[in-house]
């Protein structure tokens, strides 16, 4: 369990401040009610949205490029086995059943 983590299990109630399993039930009612109370209002949401997204690690320009190419190579591949694949069997199944 990472610090992350055990904060946010602190923070819920489910452990205590030494990591053990506390008594106190997290998910009581008086609990469910006090959050669905709480609201953040649209401005502060998306301030939070906006500063999360600073601390994206953002692909650079080549690397958006190359990862392209290789999923549009795959892709490509991958129709040209499946149709293969079925051309295939299919030859053979009706082969099979001719005779």
């Amino acid at each position: 369990m990472n610090r992350e983590q055990k904060r946010m299990l602190q923070r819920q109630g489910q452990v205590g401040a030494d990591g053990a399993a506390s008594s106190r039930r997290a998910t009581s009612a008086q609990d469910l009610q006090r959050r669905r109370g709480e609201r953040t209002r649209p401005r502060q949401f998306l301030r939070e949205v906006r500063d999360e997204m600073r601390q994206v690690a953002w692909p650079k320009r080549p690397e958006v490029i190359n990862y392209t190419s290789i999923v549009f190579f795959v892709l490509v591949f991958m129709t040209a086995l499946i149709f293969g694949l079925g051309a295939g069997f299919s030859k053979f199944v009706t082969f099979f059943f001719q005779k």
